[in-house]
């Protein structure tokens, strides 16, 4: 598509002022919230929708693969979230199912009891520079666009919006033709004991064999006894990034959910109702900054271990089909180490990347994607900024030594 440049010139009132500011509510945001308050320093946290907890609320992806490494925040969340999934060890996976507006509640608490500031309904739209610095973001808010500043920000969006917009160089999906993994609409259905009303639109789709499904397979959990059926089980190709893929994905995926539905009350599942829809599609893959480390696949494979370590995780490579259409590959893994440079964008300053946007090749990104991994990375992140809040530093200059501590002393535990 032909685009033109629109110059907009225009004065945006600072609206708040702080040591660390958290672009995005997700996994990796509201730990990286959190880690930075708890090390003492103010801590705004935008998000842009009217809720915390990312695709795990916003796109009902309501269950927590498992890591490996049950540890820091991530481990605390469990433990007065979910007591019940609590393993005895660090290091012994869980793979807990959960009420994402329950949990939507827990975060809106846990956030408001630390004292971080959330902002909801405040989208990026931004970065406030000074030179290759990143000193504070714009914002669109309901009233309008205003700024907010920071000595550190730290970028949450999954999509790497405030690292593009100060200039770090991004990539995207495969090295053949930049396609990232599909999007996903996540819906829940309830046994209600009897068989239950169906509706199949005029135009959507009706499957008549396993084979025929958006995925080729049947992926759904029905873990905590309830009845509460989560499928995963619709496939849209495109990047969740792009405006017309995303248009396109939010139309198709939901067309197939009622398709997918209708294939289940066909086959084994008759007293079962379509019982929750979210508003979005869930988004696996779109960006990745380039960092002063790429995580690469051979990492994973190798169990590669560094001395900047920041998060560690055993989930398997799991590339879902970019083109859209059947297949995953999967792969397993003994465990690896994700480190602290991946976090840390080339060219630019005051900035650090959390969540599943980090610098990491397409295969790589596919394992460290999932929700517990990037609580971990946020973490890392908002006591990396703090420490460089606190000392003036930029936080490629953090020392790991004292990251390690102060990550210690918030409950994290490293696998030798």
């Amino acid at each position: 598509m032909a685009t033109r440049q629109v110059a907009l010139r225009r004065d945006v009132p600072v609206y708040d002022t702080a040591d660390v500011i958290v672009v995005g509510g997700g996994p990796a945001g509201t730990a990286a919230a959190v880690g930075a308050v708890r090390c003492g320093m103010k801590t705004l946290l935008l998000e842009q929708s009217g809720q915390l907890g990312g695709m795990g609320t916003l796109a009902n992806v309501s269950v927590f693969m498992g890591v490996g490494n049950v540890t820091g925040f991530y481990r605390e969340i469990i433990s007065e979230f979910m007591p019940q999934a609590l393993p005895d060890s660090h290091h012994a996976s869980i793979w807990p199912q959960f009420s994402p507006f329950e949990f939507r509640h827990y975060l809106n608490q846990k956030l408001d009891r630390e004292g971080v500031k959330v902002y909801y309904h405040t989208s990026f739209v931004a970065a406030v520079m000074e030179g290759k610095r990143v000193t504070g973001v714009i914002a669109n808010t309901r009233e309008g666009l205003r700024a907010f500043l920071g000595r550190v920000v730290i970028d949450g969006t999954g999509d790497a919006r405030v690292a593009g917009d100060a200039g770090v160089p991004l990539r995207s999906g495969r090295d053949e033709d930049g396609l990232t993994q599909p999007m996903t609409l996540m819906f829940t259905m309830q046994n209600t004991g009897r068989p239950a009303r169906r509706y199949l639109p005029p135009d959507a789709y009706r499957y008549e064999s396993v084979e025929d499904l958006p995925q080729g397979r049947l992926l759904y959990w029905e873990q905590n006894g309830d009845g509460t059926l989560l499928v995963n089980m619709t496939r849209v190709r495109g990047n969740g990034a792009k405006i017309e893929d995303v248009n396109y994905a939010e139309k198709e995926a939901l067309r197939q959910v009622f398709s997918v539905v209708d294939y289940l009350q066909r086959n084994g599942f008759e007293n079962y109702v379509l019982s929750h829809v979210p508003g979005q599609v869930g988004v696996r893959e779109t960006h990745q900054i380039v960092g002063r480390y790429t995580l690469t696949e051979e990492d994973l494979t190798s169990g590669r271990r560094f001395d900047d370590v920041v998060a560690q995780s055993n989930y398997g490579i799991d590339i879902h089909n970019p083109d859209g259409t059947k297949g995953t590959v999967r792969r397993q893994l003994s465990g690896y180490d994700i480190p602290y440079r991946c976090m840390l964008p080339v060219e630019v300053q005051g900035l650090i990347v959390a969540g599943r946007s980090i610098s990491a090749t397409h295969a790589a990104m596919s394992s460290m994607r999932v929700q517990a991994t990037c609580y971990a990375l946020g973490q890392a992140a908002g006591v990396a900024a703090s420490l460089a809040a606190e000392r003036g530093i930029d936080p490629a200059d953090v020392p790991i030594a004292e990251l390690h501590e102060r990550l210690a002393a918030q409950g994290v535990v490293f696998q030798k």
